[in-house]
């Protein structure tokens, strides 16, 4: 098994190099055999045995036991130098198809042997993606680690002249007197929406995005085309629990947190995207390709929705129109219609899943043909908006790539569009009344961030930068490590200390919830509950035993439910390693971001916590052993929901009557503190990641 982990490894590391060129720390090369130059004929001209002794550097010679190998024909429409998009519906398709084919093979020789021969005809960036999606559910992979995305394709978050200095250095200098490759950031004054981009290009925050989808992903090839015994197989891939629900709620999450980053800097909230007028903000991605040279589209300001008339990519505005006010519809009659013309309601605990997978249109839509592809088309019109019919012959720009569209403002007005559709149907909810909200015989007395070098009550964040290694995602021999050096926010480790009564005759068990808002709005007033409570971001979720009277109880942040570490998110792959949980532990929110940036002279915010019933939070389920380190954005692999509530809860729904303050909102088992973000401009060197 160690062998093919291995090998499987091997295939990801520098995707635009062929698999008879040495990869890795032994120097191996894979042997080719004819079945390889059938669907690989660029490189028939060598023949076999010039193939195999190519590469006079290589130590290692891996023979993959040959299989019969599935046609790639229409999977080849895609160039290998075109960008892939899961946000183009031919690209999804395609990506749909080689899923099936890698989900289908009955063993690991057939998978390798497959794969092998499938990866250097192929588009790189789909095949990447295909081949990580199968692996993530394949039984027999679950073991085997998938790489970080940005440690083989560098050029999704690394702008080019950091690049060309990267090559520079692996060409021109011996490794042992490299140093760390740092390139300045060029921010201007005139443009008050770079002060935000730190975490819009932050690479864990784009990260975290493209993980969530390969997790989550659409889905595969149309099930009207297959065999029942491919569409159950479909539905392992896709189908897991409250799925459309965590499309809502991590999305909104991220717009939730990116407002209060804007309210940190002196920005009002990001404003709901109407596709009728112009796009006021322009982005410039400053990316290119490594191996075309081909730069993402920049969109200049004040462009407009088009209807776009590309080769393989016809879309029309009105359609936007068309399903948004046909799922209006669906949220104000409460419920929708299915492809058989039959009612399916909208209730309480099912209606949010239901919404999320027809908006965001994955595989689990109930009527594709009513509710159309809303979410996937309106990122399709911006990520071509600056040639909509192709007549510059100009690739996507970031909105069509799930790893990189969150370095683009307009991802926030447009999901803010998206999340506005999910909190009109939230609004029809029925509110939750006192005694859902209490948990009789408990009371949250006392809440206290205690921080180092820091006062109570206030968090502290600054500046630091890490060292990360991308010379696999380099094609060129780079003979050792090539260390780019970013810069990120950070936060100072920190501890709750939550004091709780519990005034039973019984020990008792709950769910400790910890949320953080700004305490005023974009005035400097107070907020209304109403518009404090969609500000709320989650930074942690656990199980509490509750021992009688009082007592005080700890938790660390690097404990947080909702983020992984920053040694996971830029996690370097180790041959040796055999974690079966890392794929899903790679989904999470990054570490490093948990707390916003905060200001010089401290931004005022409000820490919420509450406890509730576990016996009214609890799943029919134990986790076990799984990985659930980042389970509130990601839940948990091949499990339930780690919580029967709705997510977001109790801050999902409009307030009781009488409710107009978050003060007026709390209950017994409820308490607010106010604290500070102090944010200071220091840089700290963290050094390479391990």
């Amino acid at each position: 098994m160690s062998n093919f982990k291995r090998n499987f490894h091997l295939l990801f590391e520098r995707p635009h190099q062929p698999v008879f060129i040495a990869k890795g720390p032994k120097k191996t090369a894979f042997k080719v055999c004819e079945e390889y130059l059938k669907v690989n004929p660029r490189y028939k001209c060598l023949g076999v045995s010039h193939c195999n002794s190519f590469d006079k550097n290589a130590e290692e010679l891996v023979e993959v036991k040959r299989t019969p190998i599935p046609s790639f024909d229409e999977i080849l429409e895609l160039k290998r130098d075109e960008n892939f998009s899961l946000f183009i519906p031919k690209h999804r398709r395609l990506a749909g198809k080689l899923i099936d084919i890698f989900w289908n093979m009955p063993d690991l020789d057939h998978l390798l042997f497959t794969a092998m021969c499938a990866r250097d005809c192929l588009n790189p960036y789909l095949f990447h993606y295909a081949l990580t999606v199968a692996m993530l559910h394949r039984p027999d992979t679950k073991d085997m680690a998938v790489p970080t995305f940005v440690e083989f394709f560098p050029d999704k978050f690394v702008d080019a002249k950091a690049l060309a200095e990267l090559k520079d250095q692996a060409i021109l200098i011996s490794e042992n007197s490299r140093k760390p490759i740092e390139v300045t950031e060029e921010v201007s004054d005139k443009e008050v929406e770079h002060r935000l981009m730190y975490f819009r290009e932050d690479m864990g925050v784009n990260l975290h995005h493209w993980h969530w989808h390969l997790v989550y992903p659409h889905g595969t090839s149309d099930l009207e085309d297959k065999t029942e015994a491919q569409v159950e197989a479909t539905k392992k891939i896709v189908d897991k629990d409250r799925r459309g629900e965590l499309f809502y709620y991590m999305h909104q999450q991220v717009i939730a947190r990116y407002n209060y980053e804007r309210l940190c800097n002196d920005l009002k909230k990001t404003k709901k995207l109407d596709w009728t007028k112009e796009i006021e903000e322009a982005y410039f991605p400053k990316l290119g390709t490594l191996k075309t040279g081909m730069s993402y589209a920049a969109r200049v300001a004040n462009q407009k929705f088009q209807d776009l008339d590309r080769e393989e990519d016809k879309r029309y505005v009105d359609e936007l129109k068309k399903w948004s006010d046909q799922i209006y519809a669906a949220i104000h009659h409460g419920s929708v219609i299915d492809e058989r013309g039959c009612l399916i309601s909208l209730t309480e605990s099912k209606g949010i899943d239901i919404l999320g997978n027809i908006i965001e249109s994955s595989a689990l839509s109930h009527n594709r043909t009513l509710y159309g592809d809303l979410h996937n088309t309106g990122h399709d019109f911006i990520g071509n908006i600056h040639d909509p019919d192709n007549r510059h012959l100009k690739s996507l720009g970031v909105m069509g790539d799930s790893a990189m569209a969150m370095r683009d403002p307009v991802f926030y007005r447009w999901h803010t569009y998206i999340d506005d559709m999910f909190q009109e149907y939230k609004a029809t909810l029925p509110r939750y009344s006192e005694s859902q909200l209490n948990y009789p015989g408990i009371t949250v007395s006392a809440i206290e961030v205690q921080s180092h070098q820091s006062p109570n009550n206030t968090f502290s964040t600054f500046w630091q930068k890490t060292d990360l290694d991308l010379s696999k995602g380099l094609d060129f021999d780079t003979k050792g490590p090539i260390y780019w050096r970013f810069k990120h926010l950070q936060h100072q480790p920190f501890t709750y200390k939550i004091t709780v009564n519990n005034h039973s005759n019984s020990n008792k068990k709950g769910t400790c919830r910890i949320f953080l808002a700004p305490k005023y709005d974009e005035t400097g007033k107070p907020w209304s509950f109403r518009d404090q409570k969609i500000m709320f971001i989650e930074l942690d979720k656990f199980t509490i035993d509750l021992e009688r009277g009082q007592k005080i109880y700890s938790r660390e942040d690097h404990e947080s439910t909702v983020t992984i570490s920053f040694e996971k998110t830029f996690r370097k792959f180790q041959e040796e390693e055999s974690s079966a949980e890392f794929n899903f532990c790679g989904c999470g929110w990054p570490h490093h971001m948990l707390i916003p940036k905060g200001t010089p002279e401290g931004f005022a915010s409000q820490l919420f916590v509450m406890i509730s019933n576990y016996e009214d939070d609890k799943v029919a389920e134990e986790l076990g052993e799984t990985c659930n380190d980042a389970g509130s954005y990601c839940g948990i692999k091949n499990k339930m929901y780690p919580d029967r509530r709705a997510m977001g809860y109790p801050f999902d729904r409009l307030p009781r009557n009488g409710v107009d303050t978050l003060q007026e909102f709390l209950t017994p088992n409820m308490r607010v503190q106010d604290v500070t973000i102090k944010f200071s401009d220091r840089i700290d060197i963290h050094g390479p990641v391990n």
